[in-house]
Order: C-alpha cells, then sequence, then structure tokens
C-alpha cells in the first residue's frame, strides 16, 4: 500500500505597499494576484484616481470585472445605467456591455478590481510598458486592446459625463 501524501495548497502572499505599481495613461494600477496565483480563476489589481480621472469607455469580450472602492468617489457607467459609489460600496461590470469610470469627487480614489477569468493584467502590464516609452499612437493602443478582446467606444453620452464631473476628456474626444 502507497502512502498518500498531501501537499498544502500554493499561497500567495501580498503585503501592504507590495506587487509592481505603473500608470495607465489616465489611472494607475498596483499588480496584486496573477492568474499564475490562482489557477487563472481571477486577478486582482488595485486603481488610483487622481482627481479628474477618466477611464476612456470600453468593453470587455473575455472578462467580467467585479469593483470594490476603497477610498474616495468612484463613478461607474456601464450600459445606461450610472452610478457613484463611496468607500465600500462595489459594483460588477459584464463582459460585452460598454462602460467606464471616472473620480466622482474632489479628492484622489482607489478601488480593487477583480477579473474573471484571469489574463486582462498582462494587458494592463504591457500598456505600462507600452506608456513608459512616451504617448503612444491611437493604432498600438487599438492594436494591444484588439489582442486581449478589448473594445474602444465614443458613446453619446460620454461628453455629458465628462461636463458634469469636469474629467479630463481622453485622447479624441
Amino acid at each position: 500500500m502507497s502512502a498518500i501524501t498531501t501537499e498544502p495548497p500554493h499561497l500567495t502572499v501580498v503585503r501592504p505597499g507590495e506587487g509592481g505599481e505603473g500608470f495607465l495613461g489616465s489611472i494607475g494600477v498596483a499588480f496584486k494576484l496573477w492568474g499564475r496565483d490562482t489557477g487563472g480563476s481571477v486577478s486582482i489589481v488595485e486603481h488610483p484616481f487622481p482627481v479628474g480621472a477618466l477611464v476612456p469607455p470600453h468593453l470587455h469580450t473575455r472578462e467580467d470585472e467585479y469593483s470594490i472602492v476603497t477610498d474616495g468617489e468612484i463613478g461607474f457607467r456601464s450600459g445606461d445605467r450610472e452610478v457613484v459609489l463611496g468607500a465600500g460600496g462595489y459594483i460588477t461590470k459584464p463582459r460585452g456591455e460598454l462602460h467606464t469610470m471616472w473620480n466622482a469627487g474632489p479628492a484622489p480614489a482607489r478601488m480593487i478590481e477583480v477579473i474573471s477569468p484571469a489574463g486582462f493584467e498582462h494587458f494592463f502590464r504591457e500598456m505600462v510598458d507600452l506608456l513608459d516609452d512616451g504617448p503612444p499612437a491611437p493604432e498600438a493602443i487599438a492594436e494591444l486592446g484588439a489582442a486581449y478582446g478589448l473594445e474602444f467606444g465614443r458613446p453619446a453620452w460620454l461628453p455629458d459625463v465628462i461636463e458634469r464631473y469636469g474629467l479630463t476628456p481622453p485622447p479624441g474626444a
């Protein structure tokens, strides 16, 4: 009879302040859990939002996102639904639906982003690297997005959101 060996499951520890960081053009990113840490089920990043920051409207074709606001106020628009959440607020952003996020308050804000399934965290890493070389051509951003199933949009409601919250428009808006 052979002995049964039991090994403990993989454990990943990320202490406060650990994980790589970078800038995505309008918001920051702090890498916390990669797909390799979770068997591909989820990845987790944090996004700091400077005052006036707006994430260009986009949709994901491969993953769903779940956001938790940890500091400040962040506005979300997904489809035709809009909400502003303060610290402790949660929201789902389903794949296939155009959405955006922005700093809706007078102070810096921050949120945790859970991405399922994992993989999209690599888009953030590649975007940070792309921006490190200076402002990229719009075609380079579109090409990178397409490689990760990301589609950008220019919805008719975007100018209203920018005006109401005093946001910095994305390039071309």
